[in-house]
């Protein structure tokens, strides 16, 4: 039982019913009671977030005040706001939900290194965030519960509608990160992936910051021989796919921190994308979804109770969150060994980059710096072609400090430990969306456990024209003929063209990181022929 001078310390006046860690069956049943959810045959619980099915990057902001006015890199991404305007939301926030007739709490941690650990309180307006709390954060013992402290908490109020012109903000929703304060305030969106990204950013600040530990958005594991391998890439790319292998231990599927010694995953769970999931592709995934676990915005086939992972009808932007321990082979604690070997995955739609590549460390410096990927038609409105998409460090969004911190220490650590890096693409071979083909995920397979098992070492490479990367000229259980993109497309001259196109993309958007790189690494840099 959360003892009520505890609420009141957030500022909660009084709530009928204060619902405090409750289990997973007890808030899949509260969901259910209130008429906000379904169970599947499989018996995962589905249920939709409203109105918002993903994040609204234009509506996050940092309080600037003294701790982040000069620490923060103010961008797009990173909006400052007020000090005045966080004690307004935090206000309105505390007020609805002190006239909630039942609100859910729960103590959690980040951080599976206990040198680096972070405790969290989460009050929630709705239980199946909750339940979200409890399948993404670290669960604490019983004993660790009777003297938790929270040093951060998060306060979510989907049914909320902010007034902007009172608040500070763009429109009624807003989500907002106060450094000082250690608090993350929710209101207007029931995306569950705010709560998440929101420590996801905090810990992007802090450990870089104080504790020279290098932030990651990127998943991890571990061969039996404790090799660790780590996968960067923007959503769509991979990251929770690759590394989801059978013959490996998960260390997480998304965020990491890397230290003097070791790698360690911020998370206890996973938050898959299940959008034309199967079995057959992804089976770790596919039995992951089962009690317990949480489906957003998903539909069921018409009459049954069985997940139609096609249907993108509400959006394509379906996912699954559910503990670490529902992957066989997860790692527990969180913690792997220190990485012998990177991958950046990128989704090239345009079918110019190859499916495997090995970078110099100038190269691989350039690629992560870019963080490249590219959307495909039909994703968003608008989009009929491929559109690029850059990232600095594979997670702008989510990076207070600028990209140059990341980066800089990323590359010092390849260095140090001489970390293999390759750049994998899981997009398009033989010519670009709509006239190639997606590159088989067994392929995909196939090259990374080649480049893990060291199968890539003895092998005859030729230079990308454009680009510069190695390309391997063979690949255990791979076709040759597929490893040189130029030679998948009928027209090869219209290849060069767009590689030339694609290149040129790129060195625009490295524009704005000249000054604060590298001779070598913008000599990295691929050439646009003209």
């Amino acid at each position: 039982m959360l003892p009520a001078e505890q609420l009141v310390t957030l500022g909660l006046r009084s709530s009928d019913t204060v619902h405090y860690q409750l289990s997973p069956e007890e808030l899949i049943q509260d969901t259910l009671r209130i008429g906000e959810g379904e169970l599947s045959d499989s018996g995962a619980l589905l249920i939709r977030t409203g109105e918002f099915t993903g994040r609204s990057p234009k509506d996050k902001f940092i309080v600037q005040d003294e701790i982040t006015a000069d620490t923060v890199h103010w961008n797009d991404f990173n909006l400052p706001i007020d000090e005045k305007y966080f004690f307004i939301i935090k206000q309105r926030i505390t007020d609805y939900l002190s006239k909630r007739s039942e609100i859910w709490v729960r103590d959690a941690y980040a951080c599976a290194d206990p040198r680096y650990r972070v405790s969290i309180r989460v009050v929630n307006e709705k239980p199946w965030l909750n339940l979200f709390a409890y399948n993404m954060f670290l669960r604490p013992t019983e004993e660790e519960l009777e003297n938790f402290h929270p040093e951060w908490t998060i306060m979510s109020a989907p049914g909320l509608r902010l007034d902007p012109s009172v608040c500070g903000i763009r429109q009624h929703n807003a989500a907002v990160i106060s450094f000082k304060y250690k608090t993350i305030l929710i209101a207007g969106t029931g995306y569950t992936g705010e709560l998440k990204k929101g420590i996801f950013s905090i810990l992007n600040f802090i450990l870089p910051h104080e504790h020279q530990v290098l932030s990651m958005h990127c998943s991890a594991n571990m061969g039996n021989e404790g090799d660790t391998a780590l996968f960067f890439g923007l959503s769509g790319t991979g990251k929770t796919t690759l590394s989801a292998d059978p013959n490996r231990k998960l260390i997480g599927d998304d965020e990491h921190g890397w230290t003097d010694n070791n790698v360690f995953n911020f998370e206890g769970g996973c938050y898959a994308k299940c959008i034309n999931l199967t079995e057959e592709k992804e089976p770790e995934i596919f039995h992951a979804i089962r009690h317990g676990a949480l489906v957003e915005n998903a539909i069921f086939f018409p009459g049954t109770n069985t997940i139609n992972f096609e249907d993108a009808s509400i959006t394509e932007n379906t996912r699954v969150s559910y503990p670490l321990d529902y992957i066989s082979n997860s790692l527990d604690p969180a913690i792997g060994n220190t990485p012998l070997n990177v991958f950046f995955l990128t989704c090239d739609a345009y079918g110019v980059l190859p499916p495997i590549s090995r970078l110099t460390p100038e190269q691989a410096m350039y690629q992560f710096i870019s963080g490249y990927t590219a959307k495909v038609a039909g994703t968003e409105t608008g989009i009929t072609e491929p559109k690029s998409t850059f990232s600095a460090c594979f997670g702008a969004p989510f990076l207070p400090l600028h990209p140059g911190k990341y980066a800089e220490m990323l590359g010092e650590k390849m260095r140090r430990h001489n970390v293999k890096v390759w750049l994998i693409n899981t997009g398009w071979t033989g010519g670009p969306y709509g006239t190639g083909s997606r590159i088989k995920l067994a392929f995909t397979r196939s090259m990374i456990t080649a480049a893990l098992d060291g199968q890539l070492e003895g092998v005859a490479y030729e230079r990308h024209p454009v680009f510069g990367m190695d390309i391997p000229q063979s690949c255990p259980g791979v076709p040759a003929s597929i490893l040189n993109p130029r030679k998948t497309w009928q027209d090869t001259n219209t290849y060069d063209m767009k590689a030339s196109e694609l290149a040129s993309q790129f060195i625009k958007n490295f524009e704005k990181y000249a000054s604060g790189v590298s001779a070598e690494i913008m000599a990295a840099a691929p050439v646009a022929v003209k």
